[in-house]
């Protein structure tokens, strides 16, 4: 089967490149330093012709007001792309629970990216997955000031780069969902336990201060988490660490 892969080269896409190939199929990726350009359209049909699968794991480049008109722009971008060449298949990556957290820009933009699929002319599927245990470090740093790490006790479900590939993998390699498929990881933390946890494996001497008010997950209300028809990945977060 031959797959194109949209945002090929990044964390999750190259995984799912290598995965796709080890398993037979003819998995190409495509980015910008590739030459294809979602946004503009740059080189996006010739990437995607021939394809019986195109797998977007293409990303906004910021989480603010400007990320909707980006999947708005890729995706019409995209689907109007694999329509002229023959497509069967289109899947893409979001976040389980995006819109159960309206106030947070970048997931009322995968919302909508999700919205555009499932009312195209291709046959589709979404995963959705939980946070990367590869970006809690970023998570810890947005809300660093000296030696304090301020942190929500919002409940995360850590999931590993590697798992979320091997299920876009599989799924990308299988009959469309015409639906949604949820991923996460094995365990439940709270964030500030979850960044003490982080900071206490690798010698850090930050201090972790539970603030009901800090980062972006303090809008978060409630679970946002996986459900019981969900996915749960094999890798733990401290063996991750470990």
């Amino acid at each position: 089967m031959k797959i194109a892969v949209i945002g090929g080269t990044g964390l999750i896409g190259s995984k799912v490149v290598k995965n796709l190939n080890a398993a037979g199929h003819e998995a190409v990726p495509h980015s910008q330093s590739t030459g294809v350009d979602v946004i503009t359209g740059k080189g996006l049909e010739e990437a995607v012709a021939g394809a019986d699968v195109v797998v977007n794991l293409t990303n906004s480049p910021t989480f603010d007001d400007a990320s909707p008109a980006f999947f708005q722009t890729s995706m019409d971008n995209l689907l109007a792309a694999g329509q002229q060449g023959g497509v069967g298949h289109v899947v893409i990556l979001s976040i389980v629970g995006a819109e159960q957290v309206p106030e947070l820009d970048y997931y009322r933009a995968k919302v909508l990216q999700e919205d555009i699929l499932k009312a195209g002319p291709i046959p589709y599927s979404i995963v959705r997955a939980t946070q990367f245990m590869e970006f809690i470090d970023a998570v810890l740093s947005w809300t660093t000031e000296g030696d304090t790490v301020r942190l929500p006790a919002t409940p995360i479900q850590p999931i590993a780069a590697q798992d979320v590939a091997d299920a876009v993998a599989e799924v990308a390699a299988g009959t469309p969902l015409n639906g949604t498929l949820n991923i996460g990881g094995p365990d439940v933390f709270t964030l500030d336990e979850l960044g003490r946890i982080t900071l206490s494996h690798k010698g850090d001497n930050r201090t972790v201060v539970t603030d009901p008010t800090a980062g972006m997950f303090a809008v978060v209300k409630g679970d946002v988490l996986t459900d019981k028809d969900a996915h749960l990945a094999p890798t733990r977060y401290t063996d991750w660490l470990s």
